[in-house]
């Protein structure tokens, strides 16, 4: 095995407590295990934080938001040090990747290219906005002399609560965002996954920013993230995780109306049009659902195939997922990793047994390995019905359901798609441009990607309906952390 793995296990077990105001704190004393999800043993603890914990956090950051240290820094100095933790990030890219692959389960080479490369990429991409971050002169119409302009100013201490599917990448692109535009922050990772965010706290030290401009507190979200939520002394919120409990953020933000970005759950089509280029679909369509053991937001869970490709895809498809290999993503050659904890196994493999029971053909998968670890084989069914759980439903796990379509009209296929209380991604395989842009045009979704995949962080990621509210990444995610100013001179 990598010897990287040594390092960042010795490296997991030294992490822990909070960190708030620039220094560790050990909190109330107790504490949360975290399992390795391939072997169902346990690889540390957190500390299980709660409002005090929270309230300290806060303060530290309300503290750090006013001082002049932060507040006055020229923008080109936030630059630095956003270039700098990027830089940090990318020295110590090898044991980061190893302690994501410890910790949430995907395999090593996924975790270095994926989750730490995307996190480079992010906060490289949002050190670029500090300097950037315009308002614009407007004319005035008013009677008299005026000149008129709007300024974005930092909307002040930002809670950020990330999930556990990508907890490294997500943690970077919202701490980066809220830091190019001025914010202070109050990161609460996932308790299933947070050894990455405790590691990117360690960094942020060394970068040199100011103490209490991160603070980090772990706990459950029923303790530490409610109390978070609902702390006066919170001006925005983001959020990544289940519609279920965005939904509660949103409920317990009313109050005092908190800013609130929620990027929530999706059940995201994927559209294969007969003169699609099959080679490279059938491998990205593969990957777009399994990839991540499919707990990924916006992974293309709902398949539907022209019926005159239907056999020939399917048989490619079937032949290339039996070629994952599903196993500790510390191993080589891995390609699917384990699920990130016995209940969540334990739902995915409830779904799959529903799609059966509702009449739906299992043609792939269905199972979970013998042997330790929170392993579910990737699993494919055709048949599949639109009233079907595993069709309506969030699965986040590795379940595809197959549809089919015929010539009708582009409107009847769109609708198809559309037809899910979610609307985060969509994806579309064809060659015919008029195509291409027509589905563009008629899918209800946030993101429309055709003939390929992946994550552009100049271009913004958000959900319609359900899948959320907001926009991260692009000019949209760092204005997200931000109050629009108008100002009117007379002269």
């Amino acid at each position: 095995m990598n010897p990287i793995f040594d390092t960042a296990r010795a490296r997991i077990a030294a992490l822990s407590g909070h960190f708030i105001d620039g220094a560790w704190r050990k909190g109330s004393g107790a504490t949360i295990p975290v399992l390795d999800p391939a072997r169902e043993t346990a690889i540390g603890a957190i500390a299980a934080g709660g409002a005090d914990e929270v309230d300290q956090a806060v303060r530290a950051a309300r503290r750090a938001f006013d001082a002049p240290s932060w507040s006055a820094m020229p923008a080109a100095e936030r630059e630095r040090l956003l270039l700098r933790l990027a830089d940090l990030v990318e020295e110590n890219r090898d044991e980061l990747a190893a302690v994501e692959t410890i910790d949430n389960g995907m395999p090593y080479g996924v975790s270095r290219m994926m989750a730490v490369g995307s996190a480079i990429s992010a906060i490289r991409y949002h050190a670029g906005w500090p300097r950037r971050l315009t308002g614009e002169t407007v004319p005035m119409s008013v009677p008299g002399n005026w000149h008129g302009y709007t300024t974005h100013e930092a909307l002040g201490v930002a809670a950020l609560i990330v999930p556990w599917n990508a907890p490294f990448a997500i943690t970077c692109t919202k701490v980066s965002a809220a830091l190019a535009a001025g914010c202070t922050v109050v990161l609460k990772p996932a308790e299933l996954a947070p050894m990455s965010g405790l590691r990117l706290a360690e960094l942020v030290a060394q970068a040199g920013f100011p103490e209490g401009v991160v603070n980090v507190v772990t706990g459950t979200g029923v303790e530490a993230g409610a109390a978070l939520v609902g702390h006066p002394g919170i001006d925005k919120i983001s959020f990544t995780g289940s519609t279920a409990t965005g939904k509660a953020i949103l409920h317990q933000s009313v109050g005092d109306l908190k800013r609130v970005s929620l990027e929530l759950g999706g059940k995201s089509a994927s559209i294969v049009f007969p003169d699609a280029d099959l080679a490279r679909a059938i491998p990205a369509v593969a990957m777009g659902i399994f990839g991540n053991s499919g707990q990924v937001c916006a992974a293309g869970s709902r398949l539907f195939l022209h019926e005159t490709i239907f056999d020939r895809f399917i048989e490619g498809l079937v032949a290339f997922t039996q070629k994952l290999r599903v196993g500790p993503g510390t191993e080589e050659g891995i390609a699917l990793g384990p699920l990130i904890s016995g209940p969540q196994r334990d739902k995915v493999m409830a779904y799959i047994e529903a799609g059966k029971a509702e009449g739906a053909a299992l043609i792939a998968g269905g199972d979970a390995p013998s042997g330790p670890g929170y392993f579910v084989n990737p699993t494919i069914f055709v048949d599949a019905d639109p009233s079907m759980s595993i069709v309506r439903e969030e699965i986040f796990g590795p379940v595809l359901s197959v549809m089919k379509f015929g010539d009708g009209d582009l409107d009847d296929l769109a609708a198809r798609a559309n037809d899910s209380i979610y609307g985060l991604s969509a994806y579309v395989w064809t060659a015919h441009l008029g195509h291409a842009h027509a589905m563009a045009k008629k899918l209800r979704s946030g993101s429309v990607k055709i003939n390929g995949s992946g994550m552009e962080f100049a271009l913004p990621f958000g959900g319609f309906r359900q899948s959320g509210l907001g926009r991260e990444h692009g000019r949209h995610g760092v204005e997200a952390f931000t109050e629009t100013k108008s100002v009117m001179v007379g002269w």
